[in-house]
């Protein structure tokens, strides 16, 4: 026999204690049947791995969460049942002082203490916090839930709880110290590999950056102008506020043919502006400084750029982020740089509507009005795309994946896993009332349409990932299709329309197309 540590009898007792008020509770049969049966999903980790593979589905530091999670379950697991167990181990609570209802269907005949199930919990919930603090949260309260489970099923005492739960946040933490968590201190994430990072030196003063401020971007009337604050901190740029008429290309052309050409380019500006100054550095070969100044700066949130202070801190620390971007190629001009999002169909038809009135009404209720105006005038569209002819209402394309699980989701977790993230909106038999659904509402209201007899012909959202998407569009009565990128709607195809009548595009992926100046994140 392998002696074992006793527990002090104070402890004992309080145990006792404790299990007689849990067993004498009485609760709603539908919350205690719910604990019951927590219990058993959290058998042998299965609840804890589900929600792992759901996290790491999700990509960027919710991946991290999950598999820093499930590791810590792993090994305070291991120690709990393997170790734990056969140095103190001990009896577990006697079931005839258990209702009946409450009991598993097979009783636990391994030493009680620590509660494995609790271990597991704890320290898979603490590992997903150190990552992603918004899913830990989320997961935490579940964790709590369990543990109370093997207390309401009569499998411990609460010491074994108390323990199990010591054991599990205490593997998670030294987990951290040993592999230490990626942080970015943004609502962003940027790169994730080391090379994609480069220092440049800069002056201290801006010197040889040139900044273009569009003073019309963002819906905020009042939002002061950010020239007096870049004047002051970067004493040494060149700021030009685009007047009407200016073109962005001809600015930064003009600038660099003088005796000082521009080192790095800035810009102020929404996600449509930051897009068009992004195409010029890249003409230019010039990192680019994005100064966030739009309604909702989607490519500044995602590079962790929250503010024009932190943003000029960026660029005074010489801190740059190889990003990926895309290249959107129709049938003649140059390619279009994408920053965040391209696509074709309603969609872009949806946006422009949408623009129309969400400054006096807002955005919520801008979109509905938009879904309805678009899916009452508009067809879908027939587009073939691998070989396959499809009927849809639109397609997107992020650059790099994109979360949540919509038709046009918003953001994404990082800037360089070099893929683009195709979202396809079907349109089926009866295509027009759950069209509307999922542009006015998103993809969950129309998941729960899906259940009802009465929609099940609805449009469905394809999901994929690719490195080159080609796709040509039928023309339909010879309307042209138009497209949309980085919020900016256009109802004209570059090129215009084949010979076949199809107006053929393509976007790729370009991996590190485009320095970004970005806060340096703790590694």
């Amino acid at each position: 026999m392998t002696a074992r540590w006793t527990l002090p009898r104070w402890i004992r007792e309080a145990d006792k204690r404790s299990a007689r008020r849990v067993n004498t509770r009485r609760l709603h049969p539908r919350i205690g049947g719910t604990l019951t049966r927590l219990s058993h999903l959290a058998d042998h980790g299965v609840l804890w791995f589900v929600i792992a593979a759901a996290l790491i589905g999700l990509g960027g530091r919710y991946r991290r969460a999950g598999l820093r999670g499930a590791a810590s379950l792993g090994v305070a697991s291991a120690l709990a049942n393997l170790v734990g167990k056969r140095l103190v181990g001990g009896p577990r609570p006697l079931l005839r002082d258990v209702p009946l209802a409450r009991q598993l269907r097979k009783t636990p005949t391994s030493p009680s203490f620590p509660s494995g199930h609790t271990a597991s919990a704890a320290a898979f919930a603490v590992g997903v916090a150190l990552e992603a603090p918004r899913a830990g949260a989320a997961v935490l309260p579940l964790a709590a839930a369990v543990g109370y489970s093997r207390l309401h099923t009569g499998a411990h005492w609460l010491s074994d709880v108390l323990g199990g739960a010591l054991l599990g946040a205490t593997v998670a933490a030294v987990g951290r110290a040993i592999v230490p968590a990626r942080t970015t201190g943004t609502t962003g994430s940027v790169s994730g590999r080391e090379d994609s990072r480069v220092q440049l030196q800069t002056d201290g003063r801006g010197g040889g950056l040139l900044i273009i401020v569009n003073p019309h971007s963002g819906q905020d009337a009042h939002r002061p102008s950010p020239v007096p604050l870049l004047a002051r901190r970067l004493p040494g740029a060149r700021i030009h506020v685009l007047r009407e008429g200016d073109e962005i290309a001809t600015v930064v052309a003009d600038a660099a043919a003088g005796e000082q050409a521009p080192g790095a380019l800035g810009v102020y500006g929404g996600d449509g502006t930051v897009a068009a100054v992004a195409q010029t550095a890249r003409q230019h070969h010039l990192p680019l400084l994005v100064l966030p100044g739009g309604t909702f700066n989607h490519f500044a949130q995602s590079a962790g750029v929250t503010s024009v202070d932190a943003a000029v801190d960026a660029f005074l620390a010489g801190s740059t982020t190889r990003c990926d971007i895309g290249e959107l190629a129709f049938q003649t001009g140059e390619p279009i740089t994408v920053l965040n999002t391209a696509s074709i169909g309603v969609y872009p038809l949806y946006v422009e509507v949408r623009q129309k009135y969400e400054r006096r009404l807002g955005k919520r209720i801008a979109s509905v009005i938009a879904a309805a105006h678009v899916v009452r005038t508009a067809d879908p569209i027939e587009l073939t795309i691998g070989g396959r002819t499809e009927r849809i209402w639109s397609i997107f394309v992020g650059i790099n994946r994109y979360h949540p699980a919509a038709a046009a989701p918003l953001q994404r977790s990082r800037l360089d896993d070099g893929v683009l993230d195709v979202r396809i909106l079907h349109a089926r038999s009866k295509p027009r009332s759950k069209g509307f659904f999922v542009l006015a509402t998103g993809h969950r209201l129309a998941s729960m349409l899906d259940r009802l007899s009465f929609a099940s012909a609805a449009p469905v959202i394809q999901v994929f990932t690719t490195t080159r998407l080609d796709v040509a569009v039928a023309a339909r009565s010879h309307a042209d299709p138009g497209f949309a990128h980085d919020g900016e709607a256009s109802p004209v195809t570059p090129g215009g329309a084949a010979d076949d009548g199809t107006f053929d595009s393509s976007v790729r992926i370009v991996p590190g197309g485009l320095a970004v100046f970005t806060p340096n994140p703790e590694r």
